[in-house]
């Protein structure tokens, strides 16, 4: 029978894994979708909004695909066409090294109906709820967020530029560079900034260890911590100490906490 549903994409963020830090607008989209295509950092327990929706793993990690970039492109036209509204379903918010944008520019050249739902980026909703402030008066009047690894699967550039910045910075995708970011700091300052390293964010699942420039590797490899995480490099970094233990008497989460010392 042939489907006479507008071919539709909508490209939803879906959080930093809390199911509950997801939009309203995102569960109405997920509800009315006839295709969700979704990544492999998305919680599943959000598949359960799409009820009556046939439901696509589309996820990268680790070089592992799949689906090739270009094969998403076409799998969102050819699943619109044939079904209707398809809602691409990504981890953190879908501009933020997401390629969300990538993705809307192809189905527009195929006629589609686009959309776009924002999500909360990893890279402010972990450093929250683990207490870390981005910004802060007299401490911090800006943040970076970079990619530690590139499309060609370097370093980003712009770490040796926010290594020289007082902002705090923050690296998605960057475990796998851990050694090297470290390096690039030692040579571009003498102080020992603090570093937060947190796997799994806003999960039940969640570690964080907390140290400094020439102490944090030696933490990781204790605390076996390893990729998803996210990097968060500078002086605000301090100031966890106090909030990590208000989450810890009242929230009962499960911490990986390294005392500073500072």
């Amino acid at each position: 029978m042939r489907n006479f549903k507008t071919p539709k994409l909508t490209i939803v963020g879906a959080g930093p894994g809390d199911v509950e830090l997801i939009t309203l607008k995102a569960i109405k989209a997920l509800e009315s979708a006839d295709v969700v295509l979704y990544d492999a950092l998305v919680n599943e327990e959000l598949l359960d909004y799409a009820s009556n929706a046939e439901i696509v793993f589309v996820g990268k990690r680790l070089g592992c695909h799949a689906y090739t970039q270009d094969q998403i492109n076409e799998l969102i036209v050819s699943m619109a066409n044939r079904y209707g509204h398809v809602v691409r379903l990504k981890g953190g918010d879908s501009f933020v090294f997401g390629r969300g944008s990538e993705e809307i520019d192809y189905a527009v050249k195929f006629g589609l109906q686009t959309a776009v739902v924002p999500g909360i980026s990893s890279a402010l909703g972990v450093p929250a709820t683990s207490g870390i402030s981005l910004t802060q008066r007299q401490i911090a009047e800006s943040f970076w967020v970079i990619t530690g690894t590139t499309s060609d699967h370097k370093l980003s550039k712009d770490i040796h530029l926010a290594s020289k910045s007082a902002a705090t910075v923050v690296i998605l995708m960057g475990m796998h560079k851990l050694e090297e970011i470290i390096s690039i700091y030692q040579e571009n300052r003498t102080d020992d900034l603090p570093i937060a390293i947190i796997q799994n964010g806003t999960k039940n699942s969640e570690q964080k260890v907390i140290g400094t420039i020439s102490t944090i590797s030696k933490l990781v490899s204790e605390k076996n911590i390893s990729s998803p995480a996210i990097i968060v490099i500078g002086e605000v970094v301090k100031n966890t100490s106090k909030l990590t233990e208000y989450f810890q008497e009242h929230f009962d989460d499960e911490f990986i906490f390294q005392n500073l010392n500072l």
